[in-house]
């Protein structure tokens, strides 16, 4: 079943050189974007992280440093990857636990502001895992029939979640063919920040969600213990945390 479209949609992936959001990068990313149309544009590139690919993540998606010595940075793609995407809702599979924060941090990295807080975002992890819980290689057998045969190659991978999200549609009449309601259905947290750091609680107040003040408001902890913001914003925590972080404080002065 096709999407019904209000905006175009990006459906990615990416490959990395390792799982953690602060200290890792992006060495392959592939995009799919389809058109209110129907049309689809495929785009994959391969990205130098400037720092060693370990050999543990070589073994999972195949890209060594040789592979990518001549590719061009992040940065080098930032302005105009963040063109092609402006103004789109966003599919992919574990999009809110990492590839969204990663792709986040690369951004503010290269100094380019891209905040999808406003935008629709299609899990279609979560999707799956409230449906069956399974595993993406799972998922496209039982969605779609098919061995993924490439799987952790971004293209592949980015191939195989849009033809899930499509038959998933088929399956199940209960779900809706609306981007709003798919990207409401898997949402699976109320994270404020892409790192789970901060969370909404039953007043909607940002609570700090980690540490010795988890579950306190944030803006309490702010005004008894301010040193705790120059703990934080000095700490191995990401970009977009401590630029929340910051927010948050702003809006209480």
């Amino acid at each position: 079943m096709k999407l019904n479209l209000e905006n175009p949609v990006i459906v990615f992936d990416l490959e990395t050189t390792g799982l953690n959001l602060v200290t890792d990068r992006i060495v392959e990313i592939s995009v799919i974007k389809v058109h209110i149309n129907g049309d689809e544009e495929y785009k994959t590139r391969m990205i130098n992280p400037c720092m060693p690919i370990p050999p543990e993540s070589s073994a999972i998606h195949g890209i060594r440093d040789e592979d990518v010595k001549d590719c061009p940075t992040f940065r080098a793609i930032a302005k105009s990857l963040a063109a092609f995407i402006d103004g789109c809702d966003l599919v992919g599979y574990n999009l809110f636990k990492f590839d969204v924060p990663l792709l986040v941090e690369e951004f503010l990295r290269a100094g380019v502001n891209m905040d999808f807080r406003k935008n629709r975002i299609i899990d279609v992890q979560n999707i799956f895992h409230k449906m069956e819980q399974r595993t993406l290689i799972a998922a496209y057998k039982f969605y779609c029939n098919k061995t993924l045969e490439e799987a952790h190659h971004a293209e592949a991978d980015t191939k195989a979640t849009y033809e899930i999200l499509q038959s998933q549609l088929d399956r199940y009449p209960e779900l809706q063919n609306d981007v709003r309601f798919l990207s409401d259905f898997s949402i699976s947290t109320h994270n404020i920040d892409y790192a789970g750091r901060f969370v909404k609680d039953k007043n909607n107040e940002p609570v700090f969600n980690f540490g010795k003040y988890k579950g306190r408001q944030v803006k309490d902890i702010l005004r008894t213990e301010p040193s705790y913001y120059s703990w934080i914003m000095n700490g191995e925590f990401t970009l977009d945390t401590k630029k929340v972080l910051t927010e948050i404080r702003s809006g209480m002065l």
